[in-house]
């Protein structure tokens, strides 16, 4: 009777001691789970904090999207306007106000407007279009005051023209204006002997920031 006591005792010390480590196994496992628990949670909320911080960087870098372009405008005694100073060439998504309109360069949108030899008769954004500059190309605008012969003429010619494209322009202060990226002057009409002038020397010319980019597979309206 003693040893079955003594073995039913035993037995039961076995079982208190295996649940006293199936406890114990429990614990680790729970601070564990905790501590990993904690961890995910901080690094979450570490690199929400990334997130917001960098967004924000990101939206006062757009707020402030042409924030690198400084100077103004001298003018040559060939009458064609150079930009002093120096030209943003960021890719931007918010609008960018221009110093001048058109404008000659400054940040701008990822994606630019196609312009080999392009026609456009309707407005387009100026941001895709400075973009187009940046590529080497020469972009005619011409406001309501501009005659139709004129347009006509000019649109002739630009279609002709690799890395050209034109547009309408409201804003702009001339009748007709051509401009190249850190260029610009006015012209009379499709007869100014400047515009051949301006083609030659600014279409693909010195003044590109990325000569040979392409003016095809962008925008086109």
């Amino acid at each position: 009777m003693g040893s079955a006591n003594k073995t039913s005792s035993a037995a039961r010390k076995a079982r208190i001691e295996e649940m006293r480590r199936a406890e114990k196994a429990r614990e680790r496992r729970n601070r564990i789970f905790a501590i990993t628990g904690s961890a995910v949670a901080v690094a979450a909320l570490v690199a929400g904090g990334v997130f917001v911080i960098q967004a924000q960087k990101d939206d006062d870098s757009s707020s402030a999207a042409d924030s690198k372009t400084s100077g103004s405008f001298v003018t040559g005694s060939d009458g064609v306007k150079t930009w002093k100073g120096t030209l943003g060439r960021t890719h931007v998504a918010k609008t960018v106000k221009y110093p001048t309109e058109p404008p000659v360069g400054g940040n701008h949108n990822q994606v630019w407007m196609n312009c080999n030899g392009d026609v456009y008769t309707k407005a387009v954004d100026n941001m895709n279009a400075v973009h187009s500059l940046e590529h080497g190309a020469v972009w005619v605008t011409y406001n309501s005051k501009a005659g139709k012969a004129d347009v006509d003429a000019l649109a002739a010619k630009v279609k002709k023209t690799p890395y050209t494209l034109m547009s309408p322009d409201d804003a702009q202060a001339d009748p007709i204006m051509l401009t190249a990226w850190g260029h610009q002057r006015t012209v009379t009409g499709a007869d100014d002997a400047n515009v051949a002038k301006f083609f030659e020397k600014y279409v693909q010319g010195e003044q590109t920031p990325e000569p040979g980019a392409a003016c095809t597979g962008g925008l086109s309206k």
